[in-house]
């Protein structure tokens, strides 16, 4: 009897509970560095709201940190510090269960996010880009150049009543979660539509989010065409942790063509429901390296056989950018001197961090007219006042669908938006788009001469249709 009770108490012991063999991790292990990236979220968008775009707390507020879910204090105050004197904002405090997150704006460059351990009297070490603006009043000079565009009826081929409809299927959406804060529609180079919201106008920057991922294929481009980088040679970064004999590193077998294709078959991590935990969210919002994070990530898979969009692959192609222009302070300029300048961008900021990377995937401040101008670059096949900025055989593979997006729709080329298959009969299929978060889109429809922009602070579901849009101002030309 004795040897059976023991024999059953056993088995009670070892033998596993359904909840024990089906257990479930609940927890978020990274709830703290969430709020640390939450409180330089709110940093970033406080301080280039204010120093940047020139918006107001109130409006801050209500469409900026709309995005956040639950937005530290109120345009009244609240944990957060504005110092108008040294352009910074300084959000949380010392006992508030998170670092207190810092952003300065730095001249030419827009706001820095810096790290948890540095202070307001660290501003001065941040990077900066003193480089005097382009010559002569944009307001007196004539469009695309400058700002200054003629008050005429449109083309005879556009349908007056049908662009406005456009134009209101943009602003007056079903959903409160989608706000267009600006609509522009180019044919043949020339404005033919214009519209703001309340309190935006030309000169509001906002965040590009994602478009950045555009122009950052551009800069490369331009540096491509003078032979400084190529699509198909390895990018032979000293990736990290190195290897113990590097030269046999298998990540050695990426190239320029598989990070700006999405492809290269790095660990992903942004799209993981860890975009605001770690990863390039740490660059962005928390003040680490935007390139040690992207050299930090193992190879999972073969380059070049699996679609997976990540900010991280464009980081690695600007770093390579970086490497090729070789000095520090000519990486800084150069894209103002190669594009922005040279097609009348005055109003673009490309934001770096603490480090003088540039955050090329995301962190770009500009205008709807900027966008406009950028669109319109493409649109005349990279030529601009009849000198070529860029090629058209970098422009055919930015526009030619990356090979690992064949399974999903071929909707994705060389960091920009392609059409997608099952939307091919609704537009013109050799349409290609920038896209951005909360609704940043630069639409451009090569036969059709045309070029859309449309400026959102989009949030909660967002969902915004760039192809409805592209679809609904078609209906406007004939």
């Amino acid at each position: 009897m004795k040897r059976l009770i023991s024999a059953a108490l056993l088995t009670v012991l070892v033998a596993p509970t359904p909840s024990r063999a089906q257990q479930r991790e609940t927890f978020d292990y990274w709830g703290p560095q969430r709020e640390m990236i939450r409180r330089g979220q709110q940093a970033i968008f406080m301080c280039n709201g204010l120093f940047t775009s020139n918006r107001t707390l109130e409006q801050i507020y209500a469409q900026e940190l709309a995005f956040l879910p639950a937005p530290i204090g109120t345009p009244q105050g609240g944990d957060y510090r504005v110092d108008q004197e040294r352009k910074a904002v300084a959000v949380g405090s010392p006992w508030g269960g998170a670092p207190v997150m810092r952003a300065a704006f730095r001249e030419g460059i827009g706001c820095v996010i810096l790290a948890p351990d540095q202070g307001l009297e660290d501003i001065d070490d941040l990077p900066i880009l003193a480089t005097p603006p382009l010559p002569g009043d944009p307001a007196t000079i004539p469009w695309p150049d400058g700002d200054l565009v003629k008050d005429e009826p449109p083309p005879s081929n556009v349908d007056a009543d049908a662009l406005q409809a456009a134009s209101d299927w943009a602003f007056d959406r079903p959903t409160p979660e989608q706000v267009t804060l600006s609509l522009i529609v180019l044919q043949n180079g020339k404005i033919i539509h214009e519209r703001y919201a309340p309190g935006v106008d030309l000169t509001t920057r906002t965040r590009t989010w994602s478009t950045a991922k555009s122009i950052a294929g551009t800069l490369i481009g331009i540096l491509a065409d003078q032979g400084k980088m190529h699509l198909d040679e390895p990018l032979g970064f000293e990736w990290q942790p190195r290897a113990r004999s590097p030269e046999t590193d298998p990540r050695n077998a990426i190239t320029l063509r598989h990070v700006l294709n999405m492809s290269s078959g790095l660990y992903p991590i942004d799209n993981q429901g860890l975009e605001y935990a770690t990863g390039s969210g740490m660059s962005y919002w928390a003040g680490a390296s935007s390139v040690q994070g992207a050299l930090h990530k193992a190879l999972v898979r073969e380059p070049g056989t699996v679609w997976d969009y990540e900010n991280y692959e464009t980081l690695l192609a600007v770093y390579k950018m970086k490497q090729a222009i070789g000095d520090p302070q000519a990486y800084l300029a150069f894209p103002r001197k190669a594009l922005l300048d040279r097609i009348g961008m005055r109003n673009t900021l490309l934001s770096t961090d603490r480090f003088g990377d540039f955050i090329l995937s995301s962190q770009v401040y500009t205008n709807a007219r900027d966008l406009a101008r950028f669109g319109l670059l493409y649109q005349q096949g990279g030529v601009w006042n009849g000198e070529r900025i860029l090629s058209k055989e970098w422009i055919d593979f930015e526009r030619a669908p990356a090979p690992a997006t064949a399974k999903i729709g071929n909707a994705y080329g060389g960091q920009w938006w392609l059409v997608p298959d099952d939307r091919k009969n609704e537009v013109p299929p050799d349409a290609y788009s920038t896209a951005g978060n909360r609704g940043q889109f630069v639409i451009v429809v090569p036969s059709k001469n045309l070029v859309i922009v449309r400026r959102g602070l989009d949030w909660g579901r967002q969902g915004f249709d760039r192809w409805g849009l592209t679809r609904e101002v078609l209906k406007a030309i004939r």
